[in-house]
């Protein structure tokens, strides 16, 4: 069965937001889309036929709102949805095991604390095995796929630009291609961010094969970066990569890259052993809470 992009609905202002951009995504990447809605039970009103009842009935309501501003944003996109109960996130986590990738919303911004990821949007992150994209609401121009180049509102020629954090020392395929993936059908540049500090030690070579000294200036790992991304661009011939290899705090330096841009990828490494609890490591925490475009957290081993 062909995977859908699985979008978390709940009625709210920024399930809608991530409602529009994952339509829009699906319209890009040629996939049908699905609207899920989670009825959690209440803790405090028991349970009977008439509350069940009125349970459904707003979700029903919920769904179909949601549905029906998704035919007037994609009018030709396949749209389904589905209704389920039990914990949101641990739901959400067990579609997005069989989607393209699950997206939801987040609070806005902040002036001090930025982007406000929902405890049910920080739990998916954290758990999902599959990547979860967060979106905020009142995006602005430039931010969807679908709304043209960044800055063209304001008359400015800025290129359409993703961004994705990546540790060359230890390069993940997986983490490349969903932002591969994503400049691909936006006709967008994808903007390769890496970040590096005075280190010692050993990284593995590009190829993932064996370990060699880590670079030790700027000039060194600009060459290790478009060694990790050569065979890439081949695949990708007609996506224009961007190196972008700068000194200093990665999350702060990947963020300032991402400030334009219409989404910023970021990878999450899965634990081999799950007793260890979920992790989501310093940059893709400081992009789910602090960037503002949508953000792409990808898993990967």
């Amino acid at each position: 069965m062909e995977r859908a992009i699985i979008v978390g609905v709940d009625g709210t202002t920024e399930s809608l937001a991530a409602a529009e951009w994952a339509a829009r995504e699906a319209e890009l990447r040629h996939v049908p889309l699905r609207l899920v809605h989670v009825r959690q039970p209440s803790r405090y009103v028991p349970s009977s036929e008439a509350a069940s009842a009125a349970g459904r009935h707003t979700s029903r309501t919920i769904l179909r709102a949601a549905e029906d501003r998704m035919h007037a944003v994609c009018p030709h996109l396949p749209v389904t949805d589905v209704e389920l109960e039990g914990a949101p996130s641990a739901e959400l986590v067990r579609m997005a095991d069989t989607s393209e990738f699950l997206v939801l919303g987040s609070r806005g911004l902040s002036g001090l604390t930025g982007f406000l990821a929902g405890s049910v949007a920080l739990a998916a992150v954290a758990h999902a095995e599959r990547p979860v994209v967060l979106v905020r609401p009142q995006l602005d121009a430039g931010d969807g796929p679908a709304e043209g180049p960044a800055g063209a509102a304001q008359g400015q020629s800025a290129p359409r630009e993703v961004v994705v954090a990546l540790d060359i020392a230890a390069p993940c395929d997986e983490v490349i291609e969903f932002a591969f993936e994503a400049a691909r059908p936006r006709a967008a540049r994808l903007r390769a961010v890496h970040a590096w500090d005075e280190v010692s030690g050993t990284t593995l070579d590009p190829s993932g094969t064996s370990r060699r000294k880590a670079p030790q200036t700027e000039a060194e790992w600009s060459a290790f970066l478009a060694a990790v991304l050569r065979p890439w661009r081949d695949k990708y011939p007609e996506v224009i990569v961007v190196p972008s290899v700068g000194h200093g705090r990665r999350a702060g330096l990947v963020l300032q890259a991402a400030e334009s841009a219409e989404l910023l990828v970021v990878g999450r490494r899965l634990r081999a052993h799950p007793g260890i609890g979920p992790h989501t490591g310093p940059v893709a925490h400081a992009a789910v809470h602090h960037a503002r475009c949508p953000v792409a957290v990808v898993p990967h081993v």
